[in-house]
């Protein structure tokens, strides 16, 4: 995959559209009823042609850019009350009760609505979302269609790695960015759809064909209330509004739940064997090579298929990947092949650089990923488990200590590390970690220790493992960032490791 320039593309040719056809039962036009061709909620992304759309803010309002956005070539202006009131006299406007819960199909309508052109598939839950997206996109290309991927990891147009910086980027963003799908063959969209996308209504504008659950966990809790404002927010994606089907894992409380809630036709996938599902993974079995193996059993469906990437919680993703195939008329026998043989960069991705022990990277940031990546690694390591993980900053910081003791109760060895800190203390966040780690009595944990930089955090756990040992390198580091002569460059942990594990070599 070739990477574009930082951005979001722009579609090259959009048909202009008034702003009376866009305020039709949404809100008023104030002045001129002009045509606009792009939309955008960013004074510094504006486009000649554009409606800029002003949102109020936690600190301020963003019709306060509207001038700045104006000089750059927008042409109107999409806000609220109070906005209007920050605005000269004269500047074209659309004004709303509120500007949020009309942005999303006020940006599917600039661009000539691009996701009913698309089988549009959306996976939600805590986690599994990137490895179920990147697995249905293999699927899509063994059954020979052109395939768009919206998420964490990556974000991709047929071949070409477009990065936004979001999972799921905002509305105008987004509807721009499904546009260029739609101009360059793009037959089916899989896309991570976030919880913070959801209460944000980032998707509006978008009826999903298939919308898959895959589990729910602590996480997201600084932008949630708690659990329950989190489950709400994943179940609105089951709207029959928003979804025509859904498949959701029951394998937790909580998908059984929504199966109860959803408006709209439900099949069910589990991977325990303790309930009857419409798909089910049965024999499953962990493979010498790191593989898993299971036999399918679905609608009209017996087959013997696998995941590449090691856990048995991948299993239930790979089955959901294969249902959502199955849901849109693709037969999961002509596929499956490709779906377990796919791999997902930085979800349990090894790097082998010739060492005589296993090395593992796995984007691990929250409680139950980091629980699932030791319980997957632990009964394929004779030796020692060592573990590498940090936590990032301005992020929920109730799950650090939660982190840190599931961490030291699962390695042998934890090295605690930071993780894109942002705007915190790092070491607050590694002494919250290490509290938590701390607290599991002596007997309980592996040894405990702390090494700041992440680099130098991976170069000490690569050094002290051996022959049969495992290192995990765990967290969401590969966002950290240094900055070069004015330029920021991504900290990879694939990248850092394969340097740690050559220099031993050497």
């Amino acid at each position: 995959m070739a990477a574009s320039a930082v951005g979001v593309p722009r579609p090259t040719e959009t048909r202009p559209v008034a702003l009376s056809a866009l305020a039709a039962g949404r809100g008023d036009v104030v002045g001129e009823d002009v045509l606009v061709q792009g939309i955008t909620a960013s004074s510094g992304s504006v486009r000649r042609g554009d409606l800029f759309a002003a949102l109020p803010g936690r600190s301020g309002h963003g019709a306060a850019f509207a001038s700045s956005a104006i000089e750059g070539g927008a042409l109107a202006v999409l806000t609220d009350e109070a906005g209007r009131a920050l605005l000269p006299d004269g500047v074209p406007l659309i004004v709303v009760p509120a500007v949020r819960p009309v942005l999303g199909e006020v940006a599917a309508e600039v661009y000539g609505r691009p996701a009913d052109a698309m089988r549009m598939l959306g996976v939600t839950g805590t986690s599994g979302k990137t490895t179920t997206t990147f697995l249905v996109r293999a699927g899509l290309a063994a059954a020979g269609r052109t395939s768009g991927v919206v998420g964490t990891v990556a974000t991709i147009v047929g071949d070409e790695e477009v990065p936004t910086g979001f999972t799921t980027p905002e509305a105008p963003d987004l509807q721009a960015l499904l546009a260029v799908m739609c101009e360059r063959g793009v037959t089916d969209v899989a896309m991570e759809v976030s919880s913070h996308a959801l209460a944000m209504r980032r998707v509006d504008g978008i009826r999903f064909d298939v919308a898959a659950f895959t589990n729910l966990s602590e996480d997201h809790l600084d932008f949630h209330a708690d659990m329950e404002d989190y489950f709400a927010a994943k179940a609105s994606l089951f709207d029959s509004a928003r979804s025509a089907r859904g498949v959701v894992v029951v394998d937790d409380a909580w998908g059984v739940r929504l199966t109860e809630l959803a408006d709209g036709p439900i099949e069910t996938v589990t991977t325990i064997g303790e309930r009857r599902a419409t798909w089910e993974a049965v024999d499953v079995r962990d493979e010498p090579d790191g593989r898993t193996s299971f036999r399918l059993l679905g609608p009209d469906v017996e087959i013997v298929t696998g995941c590449a990437i090691p856990g048995r919680y991948n299993v239930a993703n790979a089955v959901v990947a294969l249902a959502m195939l199955a849901d849109i008329g693709i037969p999961p026998d002509e596929v499956a092949d490709a779906v377990a043989s796919a791999s997902v960069p930085g979800r349990m991705e090894r790097v082998d650089a010739g060492q005589p022990f296993l090395a593992v990277v796995d984007y691990s940031h929250k409680p139950a990923a980091v629980a699932g990546a030791l319980q997957a690694l632990r009964p394929r390591t004779p030796g020692r488990l060592i573990v590498v993980l940090g936590c990032g900053g301005d992020r929920d910081r109730g799950k650090r200590p939660h982190m840190g003791e599931i961490a030291a109760r699962g390695a042998d060895l934890l090295v605690v590390t930071d993780d894109n800190p942002r705007s915190e203390d790092p070491a607050e966040i590694r002494r919250a970690m290490l509290a938590g780690a701390l607290a599991v009595p002596p007997g309980e944990r592996g040894e405990v220790v702390e090494v700041g930089d992440r680099a130098e955090a991976i170069a000490a756990a690569v050094a002290a493992a051996g022959p049969g040992d495992t290192v995990l390198v765990a967290g969401k580091g590969h966002e950290t960032g240094q900055e070069i002569a004015g330029v920021v460059h991504p900290f990879d942990d694939r990248i850092v490791l394969r340097e740690a594990l050559e220099a031993v070599r050497r």
